[in-house]
């Protein structure tokens, strides 16, 4: 059998291959590397493709956080075993429709808290180009299946990073649309005004394509955007001339990895000599941007999952003496780690006597943000940075240690602080033969720009093609 698993979706649909030919040899690709991968939490060995649209017959995996009617949906946590949504989010709905074969489940971080896929319920994703390693997070299922080639396409969702960051540590396309774009319908919330679902695939034109297919306005999601969706493949340009590039000097600090920057600068380089105008510009609220986050998230998720009671649905003490013991025992058996230190710590940032001191503070520090990003776009285009601070870490390294853990995604959460839609790409690799991300971030719902931006680099450069030796 070809290996139709190791192409991309635009190359599948140009190659005419059956749906029967694509889906055996992902799952020949699956049974061969998901053991040492761990990126499923559920497989559908039975395509449900669609007979026709532009994803037929594609194999699309959904994070698991992302309702798909009849399909236990848990955001791999124990407080939701055996939740089986009865319905479909807008986002399947479009995948179905387009004729996509949606192959299953990715593994995350319990409810999309973390940035390395090991607060996962069903145990740590490795990342396939070192399986001692993190893939990075909360989609990591994603970004490995990807990268390892056990999907053609992934779905994630982005809160602070957690499409972009592990698409950089695993070496693969990941995009973060603007906030609106895309329907939240059917994603499990965090935090409701930073959520956003997104595409992370082999290269720009997959991205594209995929964006194009989930996009649009949707009346069942009160912060969708009712605006045309353009055609994303049309910006697909190989040509950055004239274009006003942004490098922000706040992204490039002391204890940033010497490989990461270098690689991202050479990045710079290459897209100067293409012809685009380098300009340095100063984003000078970047620094309050983790604190910020970890108060608005935190409270948002505080509020969002206490619906998860044991009483209405997923995990539930059989032995609880009444209804206080129930709810206290079904949360602490259902709930992680991780996820219990958020909703504290939301809690606590919501409490009478704090709200002011912290919540209402900390949005104020988000406009600012979002200012400091609206000067700069009237000076450039793009704005360039690296995805990610370091590459990906060993498994268990930062797990003790959650500061060091925030941090991991501190330049990636101002994009969605400010609602930009914001894309990784790759852009070369560490002494130690690990991924390196460039992220490039727009004026919000100007995905076109920032797409012909990523394209013209990724089909200038080689970094696109390389793939683990799994």
């Amino acid at each position: 059998m070809e290996k139709l698993h190791a192409l991309t979706a635009h190359e599948l649909i140009a190659s005419k291959k059956s749906k029967t030919e694509i889906a055996t040899s992902i799952h020949e690709r699956i049974e061969a590397v998901e053991s040492k991968v761990k990126a499923f939490v559920r497989i559908n060995n039975t395509s449900s493709a669609g007979t026709s649209g532009v994803l037929s017959g594609i194999p699309v995996l959904i994070k698991d956080n992302i309702c798909v009617s009849g399909e236990e949906t848990t955001c791999s946590s124990r407080i939701l075993t055996d939740f089986k949504p009865p319905y479909d989010a807008t986002v399947v709905k479009k995948l179905k429709a387009a004729g996509a074969y949606l192959i299953g489940k990715s593994n995350m971080d319990e409810f999309a808290f973390g940035s390395s896929c090991e607060t996962s319920c069903y145990g740590p994703t490795r990342n396939p180009w070192d399986l001692d390693r993190i893939p990075g997070g909360s989609s990591g299922g994603s970004a490995a299946a990807v990268a390892a080639d056990e999907t053609i396409m992934a779905i994630g969702s982005d809160t602070g990073g957690s499409i972009r960051q592990p698409a950089a540590l695993c070496g693969v396309v990941g995009m973060k649309p603007t906030y609106g774009r895309v329907s939240r319908y059917g994603l499990i919330a965090f935090a409701s005004s930073l959520d956003q679902i997104g595409p992370i695939t082999k290269d720009v034109e997959d991205a594209a394509l995929l964006l194009g297919v989930i996009a649009g306005y949707d009346e069942m999601d009160s912060t969708s955007v009712d605006m045309p969706v353009p055609d994303y493949k049309r910006s697909l340009v190989k040509d950055v001339k004239g274009l006003r590039i942004g490098v922000p000097k706040e992204y490039f600090i002391k204890g940033i990895d010497k490989d990461v920057e270098a690689s991202v600068r050479k990045a710079i380089g290459v897209l100067k000599d293409l012809g685009a105008e380098i300009k340095d510009i100063t984003l000078p609220h970047t620094e309050y941007a983790v604190a910020t986050y970890y108060i608005v998230a935190p409270a948002e998720a505080s509020s969002n999952l206490a619906r998860f009671d044991g009483v209405q649905y997923g995990l539930r003490d059989k032995g609880a003496r009444n209804i206080i013991d129930m709810y206290i025992k079904s949360r602490s058996e259902g709930f992680g780690n991780e996820a219990k230190r958020r909703i504290l710590l939301g809690t606590y940032c919501l409490s009478t006597g704090y709200y002011d001191a912290y919540y209402l503070k900390a949005q104020k520090v988000r406009t600012k943000i979002r200012e400091d990003f609206d000067r700069a776009f009237k000076d450039c285009d793009v704005i360039i940075t690296p995805t990610s601070p370091t590459p990906a870490f060993k498994i268990g390294e930062r797990m003790n240690d959650p500061l060091s853990m925030y941090l991991s995604d501190i330049f990636t959460i101002p994009a969605n602080l400010a609602g930009l839609p914001a894309i990784s790409v790759p852009c070369g690799l560490t002494a130690g033969a690990l991924p390196i991300g460039l992220q490039i971030m727009a004026k919000p719902f100007d995905e076109e720009t920032m797409l012909r931006a990523a394209y013209t680099f990724e089909q200038s450069t080689e970094h696109h093609k390389l793939k683990p030796k799994l």
